[in-house]
């Protein structure tokens, strides 16, 4: 039994490409910042209302 070797061919020559520039346009600061800002506001309001603990003021008559 011989043994052949399959010759494919040289290289391919390289495909040179020009870099190209990926831009992305941001809507805004303002509009990155509403959502946080919101939330911290929902989370301040729910602290806020359960600080209470249940207990209710009942004034001694």
């Amino acid at each position: 039994m011989t043994a052949t070797s399959a010759a494919a061919g040289g290289l391919a020559p390289a495909i040179e490409m020009e870099p190209v520039e990926i831009v992305e346009e941001t809507g805004g600061s303002s509009s990155n910042l509403l959502i946080p800002l919101i939330l911290i506001a929902l989370i301040a309001a729910a602290a806020s209302s359960s600080t209470n603990g249940g207990e209710q003021f009942v004034p001694e008559a």
